[in-house]
């Protein structure tokens, strides 16, 4: 079978801006090379083709025959080529790609979400939630909120505040033992997720270093959006970052019977690929929540 010729696609660029501004020197300064650079990649791709493209003469160059029918053709290609690289560019610049988990998406996105939109009416915004940490190679994705400390290979990441957290559950809840006053009340109530690698660091912070909650009843709700509606519900004790539930205490669903935290030493940080630092998308958010978010750094 007979093999098709590989034409060289940066021969066929110079020999277009050559056609069209008819001079070697002019195509050499649009595409930031020598004249020399120019005249190489002419020859080139007229010894590929077996044919002669321009007729060289003293300070000046015109078209052959062949050359004058090809240039045409390859404007119009490139003209394609551009067109649909631009479309490409426009789709992917209206649509901002945000993974966060399910708890941030909802305590705090999706309070400030709308705002964005309105100030940015040509960016559309897909939300993906999971407890994963986002692999921007493998995963189709423009920025992540995540939890962590800051520091992923390839990734430039902005602070955005503490993650650190205390006890919280219902009044009524509250009210069964009489009112939470000191820490050891807590382990006379239901605690959800006793499980949660939160718990026993509040513990130690709050001084009861013994307290064990082996034999308890297990729950497991994979996020703390839900651990907080089941407190909400009177389900148990919550260990919850109060920052989230504002409202909630507000309302009177939700009491912090300590001002006591504790941290297990991650943060939650806003990232994206370095190399798309300046994408318009990007840049808008990125600007966004340095607006919205007090504690934002970068």
């Amino acid at each position: 079978m007979k093999m098709s010729k590989q034409f060289p696609l940066n021969a066929l660029r110079v020999f277009e801006t050559a056609a069209r501004r008819m001079s070697f020197t002019k195509a050499g300064e649009e595409l930031g090379l020598t004249q020399t650079a120019v005249s190489y990649q002419i020859k080139l791709l007229e010894d590929t083709l077996g044919e002669q493209l321009f007729l060289r003469r003293p300070r000046q160059v015109t078209l052959t025959d062949a050359g004058a029918r090809l240039a045409p053709k390859i404007s119009e290609a490139f003209g394609i080529m551009n067109e649909a690289l631009a479309g490409m560019t426009d789709q992917s610049e209206s649509t901002l790609i945000i993974h966060t988990t399910a708890t941030f998406a909802a305590r705090w996105l999706a309070h400030h979400l709308v705002t964005f939109q309105l100030e940015n009416p040509g960016i559309a915004v897909r939300l993906e939630t999971s407890q994963d940490i986002v692999d921007f190679t493998r995963t189709e994705g423009d920025v992540a909120i995540r939890s962590g400390n800051g520091k992923w290979p390839g990734l430039k990441a902005h602070f955005l505040m503490k993650s650190d957290f205390t006890p919280m559950l219902s009044p009524g809840l509250a009210d069964t033992i009489g009112g939470v006053h000191e820490p050891a009340d807590i382990l006379k109530l239901r605690i959800i997720d006793p499980g949660d690698i939160w718990w026993p660091l509040w513990l130690k912070a709050a001084g009861l270093d013994e307290a064990d909650l082996k034999g308890r009843p297990l729950s497991r709700f994979g996020a703390q959006t839900f651990e907080a509606a089941a407190a909400v519900a009177g389900q148990g004790v919550a260990i919850l970052k109060p920052e989230f539930y504002t409202d909630d205490v507000a309302l009177g669903r939700l009491i912090q019977p300590f001002e006591l935290r504790a941290t297990d030493g991650s943060d939650y940080w806003f990232a994206y690929p370095e190399a798309r630092r300046h994408s318009r998308k990007i840049t808008a958010f990125r600007d966004f929540m340095r607006k919205m978010m007090p504690t934002f750094r970068d």
